[in-house]
């Protein structure tokens, strides 16, 4: 027999995956604005092992257009740089010797709706799975009837998955909508 709230809880749990997923990836797109998070996906190879750059250098963004990158290890100057370059992050590092800086350029017209785009398609993923957790739900109490559920009792779990539903779309929506306005400000 299922239990209707196991299958509410775990439809909600694959929803709240999906708005963290989104949440991970949006913060992964620059915005014209300097973020210690832009260098979270690259990795350097410190003593034979690749861990992210804030493990080997403090990354920090003194002002709105650039980051500061401090190794504590002199030897990962080069390291850090060609790992920066190799990305797919399109910022050339510069290098003084005492702190590697990443000046964030102004985004263009052209770019800047490359950007919108791309969040679009990371929240329509989003909303997919969010789409596939309320049929995995659904699925799951109508094989529950069969065991012996009420049908009362599947409609009105239902009518919560979809409203639960509706408030995870609207969530995602809401976040698009203020990613959209911080890529579009000039």
């Amino acid at each position: 027999m299922v239990d209707v709230k196991t299958c509410l809880n775990n439809a909600q749990e694959k929803m709240d995956m999906a708005v963290m997923y989104l949440e991970e990836a949006l913060a992964h797109i620059r915005a014209g604005k300097a973020s210690t998070r832009l260098l979270d996906g690259i990795r350097v190879d410190s003593y034979g092992s690749m861990v992210p750059i804030n493990n080997v250098a403090a990354v920090t963004t003194p002002d709105a257009r650039s980051i500061a990158i401090k190794p504590w290890d002199k030897n990962m100057f080069r390291v850090i740089e060609k790992a920066i370059i190799d990305s797919d992050l399109g910022i050339m590092p510069e290098n003084n010797g005492e702190i590697i800086r990443l000046g964030i350029p102004p985004l263009t017209e052209e770019r800047r709706r490359q950007l919108a785009k791309q969040c679009k398609a990371e929240g329509e993923t989003a909303k997919v799975s969010v789409r596939n957790a309320r049929r995995e739900g659904i699925d799951t109490l109508k094989k529950a009837v069969k065991e012996g559920l009420a049908e009362d009792e599947q409609k009105n779990a239902e009518e919560k998955l979809q409203k639960i539903h509706d408030k995870y779309i609207k969530q995602i929506d809401e976040m698009l909508a203020e990613k959209d306005k911080e890529i579009m400000t000039v």
